[in-house]
């Protein structure tokens, strides 16, 4: 999941509740939310993105998790033209 405000700046933050699962499984969703960010940063409008890891993120692939990244941010209108 991704909020998004337009801001005058670029910032980020990423979560996961215990939810997830234990610190391992909640520290891996984070990085691989913030791995996703890092490729498509530069296609982004500035503003305040906070990714938020769900459960069953864990147990999909990366590229199906990017997928799923980018079609919310375009849905978000976050993406330059």
């Amino acid at each position: 999941m991704v909020f998004y405000n337009s801001d005058i700046k670029k910032r980020v933050g990423f979560t996961a509740s215990k939810k997830v699962g234990n610190a391992i499984k909640r520290n891996l969703a984070k990085r691989r939310l913030r791995a996703i960010f890092l490729e498509i940063q530069n296609n982004l409008n500035d503003g305040i993105y906070v990714f938020v890891a769900k459960e069953k993120m864990n147990q999909i692939s990366y590229e199906a998790l990017k997928k799923g990244v980018m079609w919310s941010m375009k849905k978000l209108n976050c993406i330059k033209e």
